[in-house]
């Protein structure tokens, strides 16, 4: 039943991927189709059985994750996805990782100090990010969490916010504040707030600061300048971690600017220390839309022809005439 979930909407969404036809007899599944595709569901429904007896929700989301391993026959690897909880939220609900690249990333952040986690949206970066911090905090790994990222408008102009400095960055903090919200609750977040054990700022803010024993995550990082983060860097203190993510297709800075999260991956490049994880669009664990959404910019992106670079300006010289 957990495999074939409500109304056996998970067998449908099997047969429509795969082209297969799937009948339940007492035990047994009877699967018919193309060769190929039977042996891929085959593989699928076995690692899905896997997972519904090891008390894991299987979702659309999840069917269609698994049916893309089995097609490279990876379907195996499923079972190390969700064997570790990053955090339980406020509601006790356990996060885990739910693609094998968000398992990557979880370790990278577990195992590195600086951790750069790039990817297109919808892939958990900036929510795992702040579920490695809650978790650190409560472990007293650290003693403080700071939540930063750059104070840029996505392609429209806000004009002048009305409040004092927290109501005119609180719009641009908001992705933080929800995911702090889901992990710890209201109105322990504003008690961790008030103390000072949490803080969200603009990025403008970190300067002339040293971070010691704190986890900080910046987020939106692609906004950034590469002045900004390098700025950002040469924060960190003593007994602190970092984790930096942003999404390299979504740069919103003005006037073609240089992005500071370019640059930093290339420049820190197997430092060690710091680790650069990579996320794609087989990590988006939103709607299943958003995944096609990314893929399709994606392959739009790479057929564009590339700018020709411009002509060089010919320049004229005029020979002086000889006497």
């Amino acid at each position: 039943m957990a495999v074939f979930g409500a109304f056996d909407e998970n067998i449908k969404l099997l047969e429509h991927e795969l082209e297969i036809s799937v009948i339940s007899r007492g035990q047994e599944l009877k699967i018919s189709g193309e060769p190929e595709n039977v042996g891929v569901a085959t593989r699928t429904i076995g690692a899905l059985l896997a997972m519904a007896g090891r008390g894991e929700a299987i979702g659309t989301q999840t069917v269609q994750y698994v049916i893309g391993l089995a097609r490279e026959n990876r379907e195996s690897e499923v079972h190390t996805m969700s064997r570790d909880v990053l955090c339980i939220t406020a509601k006790g609900k356990p996060v885990k990782a739910k693609t094998l690249g968000q398992k990557r990333y979880m370790e990278a952040i577990r195992k590195n100090t600086i951790v750069m986690g790039v990817g297109p949206a919808g892939t958990g970066k900036t929510y795992l990010a702040v579920a490695a911090a809650v978790a650190a905090f409560r472990d007293k790994q650290v003693s403080r969490i700071i939540l930063t990222r750059p104070a840029v408008e996505a392609g429209e102009k806000l004009g002048f916010l009305p409040g004092d400095l927290q109501s005119k960055v609180d719009p641009y903090l908001r992705p933080l504040y929800d995911g702090l919200f889901d992990m710890l609750g209201a109105d322990n977040f504003t008690k961790y707030q008030e103390r000072g054990s949490i803080e969200v700022a603009p990025l403008a803010y970190m300067r002339g600061r040293t971070l010691d024993d704190s986890f900080i995550i910046l987020d939106e990082a692609q906004n950034t300048t590469p002045e900004q983060m390098k700025m950002f860097l040469t924060r960190l203190g003593f007994g602190s971690k970092a984790v930096i993510t942003g999404d390299i297709t979504q740069i919103d800075l003005p006037g073609g600017k240089q992005s500071g999260l370019r640059e930093a991956l290339r420049v820190l490049d197997h430092v060690e220390g710091i680790a650069q994880c990579y996320l794609t669009e087989k990590d988006v664990v939103r709607h299943e839309l958003v995944q096609r959404i990314v893929k399709a910019y994606a392959e739009y992106e790479s057929k564009k022809p590339k700018d020709r670079p411009e002509a060089k300006p010919h320049r004229f010289v005029r020979r002086r005439e000889e006497k």
